[in-house]
C-alpha cells in the first residue's frame, strides 16, 4: 500500500487546501467557469524560458485528471513532465498574494514566480 506522500510525489502537480478553496470560489463566482476544470500547464516564454499557465478548460484526450480537496486539475502529458512534484498554493496577502507554484524541477526561476528554467 502506498503512502499519501508517495502518491503526491508521483503526481504531476498538487494543490494545497487554500488553493483548492480559491479555485472552488472562482468557479462559484464566475458563471463562465461553471462545468469547467482548472488546467495547469507549462509553455515556452517568460523571462526564464518556460512559464506556468492556469485556465479553466474542458478535459481533452490524454489529459491527466488529479483531485485535491474536492477540486479536479487537468494537466497535459507534456506539462506533467515539467510539473512533476510541483505544489500550487494560494495566499490572499495584500502584497505578494495570489497563486504560487513551487516546482522542484526548476533549475532557476525569476522574481515574478511565473517562469522558470527547466
Amino acid at each position: 500500500m502506498m503512502t499519501a506522500k508517495v502518491d503526491q510525489e508521483q503526481s504531476a502537480v498538487s494543490l494545497t487546501q487554500s488553493a483548492a478553496e480559491q479555485v472552488r470560489s472562482m468557479i462559484a463566482d464566475q458563471p463562465e467557469n461553471v462545468g469547467k476544470t482548472l488546467r495547469v500547464y507549462v509553455e515556452g516564454g517568460g523571462c526564464s524560458g518556460m512559464q506556468y499557465g492556469m485556465v479553466f478548460d474542458e478535459k481533452r484526450d490524454n489529459d491527466l485528471t488529479i483531485e485535491f480537496f474536492g477540486v479536479s486539475v487537468l494537466v497535459d502529458a507534456v506539462s506533467a513532465d515539467y510539473l512533476k512534484g510541483a505544489v500550487i498554493d494560494y495566499s490572499d496577502a495584500m502584497t505578494g498574494g495570489g497563486f504560487k507554484i513551487s516546482n522542484p524541477n526548476a533549475k532557476s526561476s525569476c522574481g515574478c514566480g511565473k517562469s522558470f528554467e527547466a
